[in-house]
């Protein structure tokens, strides 16, 4: 692991591997956090994905008293319309778009990798996603929303206009409205990116339906 990068979780398959996701967690989490569920995905047997879990860095969350703790960007207000702060965003996002990098230097063609997040990460994986200037494999947001300039499309890109994007949320989701994911949704679809919706009786969360749907969406963009 190079020192300059985001330091990670890493679960990598029995053989060689040949695709890779990396997956953002949400507030206050680690990635720890979801990396139990790979096996939930059941993949086939000799599948050749690596799963990479980076941890955000530990800084002071404003809403939280200004607790420290692990955090993508500070989240200054409960309105949505300016919770994001972008200074972290941009940050954030320029560090997990090294471990891309990281990934594609070690030989896996970005065509391979799928990026992936949930809320706050989601946050991270729509503003690098949609401005990445390679083909990635695919983009995965979990329970999530826009920060302000991307439901602006400023600085989009068209390198994944044609890349499976699959957005999905939960019901009953106290904490990030599902008006709000599926208006991020709907902003990248009516912008042409090929992105499909799903919604599911949870809260903040995820569940086993939705592990299977994420599952049956990983292998049909990886092809395994």
């Amino acid at each position: 692991m190079t020192a300059s990068l985001l330091p990670y979780v890493e679960v990598n398959p029995n053989t060689q591997h040949d695709a890779v996701v990396i997956w953002l967690h949400g507030l206050g989490d680690s990635g720890n956090g979801f990396a139990p569920i790979v096996p939930q995905l059941e993949l086939p047997t000799e599948h050749k994905v690596r799963f990479v879990f980076p941890h955000a860095p530990i800084i002071p969350v404003t809403i939280n008293n200004g607790m420290e703790m692990r955090a993508w960007y500070d989240i200054k207000t409960l309105s949505f319309q300016d919770r994001a702060d972008m200074e972290g965003v941009t940050r954030s996002a320029t560090q997990v778009k090294a471990l891309v990098q990281a990934e594609i230097d070690s030989g896996i063609p970005s065509e391979r990798i799928i990026l992936a997040g949930f809320s706050q990460g989601g946050v991270i994986a729509y503003y690098l996603g949609l401005r990445f200037e390679q083909k990635l494999a695919g983009i995965l947001t979990l329970s999530t929303y826009m920060c302000d300039p991307d439901m602006q499309g400023e600085g989009w890109h068209d390198a994944n206009k044609q890349t499976p994007m699959s957005a999905s949320h939960g019901a009953y989701d106290e904490m990030v409205p599902i008006a709000l994911g599926k208006s991020a949704y709907l902003k990248a679809k009516d912008a042409g990116y090929d992105i499909n919706w799903q919604q599911y009786p949870m809260q903040h969360n995820v569940c086993m339906e939705q592990l299977q749907d994420i599952s049956a969406w990983i292998q049909k963009v990886l092809n395994l």
